[in-house]
């Protein structure tokens, strides 16, 4: 019978190998940390991957415990009093004593930057900030100075037009395009994007994250290294179904508010949203009907009803004392409705200077209370003073656009607490054309977060208002040929190129099913004539 020893083996076993056991007792007894070196190229599909099979990659940063990186010298000014939900969107992030990497959900106006300014006070460490555009940057450079203690030495810009010396500052504020730019760059730029590279970033914030699926800007993530990585946005919402791959390229939603609850307790504006239809003239209309090519959708928006509607909206308000913005994300319309009704407006080609010139003045010219601008203003437009929306013209059946231009008048307002609304949203559709299909669908995200829209056939005193152009159908009549003689590129909506990039290419025609036509997955439904090719020489025959 076999004999057991000490060690509970039996007595007639072979011995251990002395490696194998001291091989065991190190991985009982002591804490390893191994480093597995990857391809950054590859880093997207494991992260995928492992989302797949429901084991999840997180993303923390130790930033207390990190000597490797110097800390950088910034806090929060005393005067930085955050709001309950912003606290509570930074305990997720910070809950557990490290920064965690995922996505922060804050309607437009709630305070989104200043939760990803806090956010960089707290890690410490030098920070990357991307935004949409050139704009923006400006905007976060001014958050930084209002909310902390950082300076113009610690801040530099990377754009196109604003390129500081990058060497010893904590903070760089730049545009996603900058970063992805594959073209030939200029040796500034090109020195600016090697330091870019070599350094290690403690945090990096994604302003407007939605846009980060693209297939180019989400190379940001395998050119920049950062060991955090903080989203902001207030429409988690892309038509291409692609906003779940956020999950694995910056990490999970780690908090969203409630945009109604927000309005209660008076942090947002309280929003009117109206829907105003307007009847199409004769003219127009039967010129729609017959109409086969793209000139369908300059028909329905430069409709003279839905002109002389806007024009009665912005001279009401006016005179009310409110600050508007009229949305056209066609340019044609655009200049076309401003020129006439003689107002400044912002579109892609506008310069930097010019657009900050035209922003100063709406906010504190008490003389310019209108402008109008194209979707360049969709995102990162710092305009609180703004109470009244028109849109006039849209990106067929987005959703994100539709929250996101309603977000440009959510800042909480002065005063007017007695009116039980502050803010005025009204999206101007041409009655019996496709647009009204297109507004539907926009709607459904703000319907979803608990805004009603209220429906306006007749605008009272409009009729008898003599001073409205395109009143009599002379008139009407010439506007009709101007747009008949349109070119097909006036016919398209605005197309904005990368900054420092090339320009982005135009659509493609393809087939689709019922949900494409209506705008599900954002593309826009157009009739085009097809060239009659390789057509036997009879047919020319007869035909001639």
């Amino acid at each position: 019978m076999p004999v057991r020893s000490e060690n509970g083996r039996a007595g007639n076993a072979a011995p251990v190998p002395d490696d194998i056991t001291n091989f065991y007792d190190k991985m009982d007894n002591e804490e390893e940390e191994e480093e597995a070196n990857f391809n950054t190229e590859k880093i997207e599909v494991l992260q995928k991957r492992c989302i797949e099979i429901e084991f999840p990659l997180l993303a923390e940063y130790d930033f207390r415990n990190d000597t490797i990186n110097a800390d950088i010298n910034i806090d929060l000014k005393p005067a930085a009093v955050l709001r309950p939900y912003q606290e509570k969107s930074l305990r997720k992030m910070f809950g557990n004593g490290r920064a965690r990497s995922g996505v922060i959900v804050l309607p437009c106006g709630a305070g989104k930057s200043l939760v990803g300014v806090t956010a960089c006070c707290t890690v410490r460490k030098r920070a990357l900030v991307l935004c949409n555009s050139g704009v923006s940057v400006e905007q976060w450079k001014q958050q930084f100075k209002m909310w902390s203690t950082a300076d113009d030495s610690m801040i530099c810009r990377f754009t196109s037009e604003a390129k500081d010396k990058p060497m010893g500052c904590g903070i760089l504020v730049t545009t996603y395009s900058m970063i992805t730019h594959t073209q030939k760059r200029s040796w500034e730029a090109e020195q600016t994007m090697r330091w870019l590279q070599e350094q290690e970033w403690g945090i990096m914030v994604l302003d407007e994250v939605h846009t980060i699926p693209a297939k180019m800007f989400r190379r940001v993530l395998t050119i920049v290294q950062s060991h955090c990585k903080l989203g902001l946005t207030a429409t988690l919402l892309r038509e291409d179904d692609k906003i779940a791959d956020l999950n694995f390229l910056i990490g999970p939603k780690l908090y969203e508010a409630n945009w109604l609850e927000l309005q209660k307790r008076g942090y947002i504006a309280r929003v009117q949203c109206a829907e105003v239809w307007c009847p199409m003239a004769p003219e127009f209309y039967r010129e729609y009907l017959v109409t086969k090519t793209s000139k369908k959708m300059l028909l329905y928006v430069m409709n003279p009803q839905k002109f002389r509607a806007c024009q009665y909206l912005i001279r009401y308000h006016e005179k009310r004392g409110d600050k508007t913005i009229v949305f056209s994300d066609n340019v044609f319309a655009l200049k076309h409705y401003a020129i006439k009704m003689n107002k400044p407006y912002i579109y892609g080609p506008t310069s930097q200077n010019e657009r900050i010139q035209i922003l100063q003045n709406f906010k504190f010219n008490p003389k310019v209370n209108t402008i109008f601008v194209s979707k360049v203003a969709d995102t990162s437009f710092d305009l609180p003073e703004a109470n009244v929306l028109i849109q006039i013209s849209s990106h067929g059946g987005s959703r994100r656009q539709e929250a996101q231009r309603l977000g440009r008048i959510l800042r909480a307002k002065k005063g007017a607490i007695a009116e039980e609304y502050n803010a005025f949203f009204y999206t101007l559709v041409s009655q019996d054309t496709l647009e009204m299909g297109y507004s539907r669908k926009r709607q459904r995200f703000l319907v979803n977060q608990g805004y009603s829209y209220k429906v306006i056939t007749h605008l009272a005193g409009m009729e008898s208002d003599p001073d409205l152009f395109y009143k009599t159908r002379e008139e009407q009549g010439q506007l009709l040929q101007q747009v008949l003689s349109a070119s097909d590129m006036d016919c398209e909506d605005e197309r904005i190129p990368g900054e420092g990039g090339a320009p982005r290419p135009g659509g493609s025609k393809r087939t689709g099913g019922l949900s494409s036509m209506s705008g599900a997955d954002d593309a826009v439904y157009m009739e085009f004539r097809k060239k009659k090719e390789h057509l036997h020489p009879l047919f020319k025959k007869f035909r001639g």
